[in-house]
């Protein structure tokens, strides 16, 4: 007799908290705020993501093919597990006959990135940024290995170290 009236008691609290979560459903569905549910793929021309989404990093450069990468090797440190890997070497700096510190390739390993953010708040010359790209199906790992920095390009002018 006690298994049964447990039982019930069981079953009127759920009906109650479904009832009540339905309340919340039907006062979300009478009052619309806004859509924020994207048609994806139908829209894929007119998709807009919101400003805080983290698709991959990126390396803006402008009109002159210039970035802002002084290879400080920060965001290296601040990944936490190797997605960024920063090849450099010194070249000879003809002005001031001293060798500099050039960046020959930015490689990115988008295949272990956790999108955490880390290395582009440790960046101290807000060189990289996190884009709004996501669509990174392909067939061969490989493909997931990006080199940010375009070929020819050099550091920004009054960037400094």
């Amino acid at each position: 007799m006690k298994a049964i009236i447990n039982y019930i008691k069981e079953v009127v609290g759920g009906v109650k908290t479904l009832i009540n979560g339905m309340k919340v459903t039907g006062y979300y569905i009478s009052h619309p705020k806004e859509i924020i549910t994207q048609q994806y793929p139908e829209n894929r021309d007119t998709l807009n993501m919101v400003d805080r989404f983290r698709g991959e990093v990126i390396m803006p450069h402008d009109e002159n093919n210039e970035h802002a990468c002084t290879g400080c090797q920060a965001c290296e440190i601040a990944c936490p597990n190797g997605t960024i890997e920063i090849i450099q070497d010194r070249i000879l700096n003809e002005e001031t006959g001293k060798k500099k510190k050039t960046i020959l390739k930015h490689v990115y390993h988008l295949s272990m990135c956790t999108m955490c953010n880390l290395c582009i708040e440790a960046c101290p010359t807000d060189a990289i940024e996190m884009g709004k790209g996501f669509e990174h199906a392909v067939f061969d790992r490989s493909q997931l290995t990006k080199v940010l920095n375009k070929p020819g390009s050099k550091l920004r002018a009054g960037v400094e170290e």
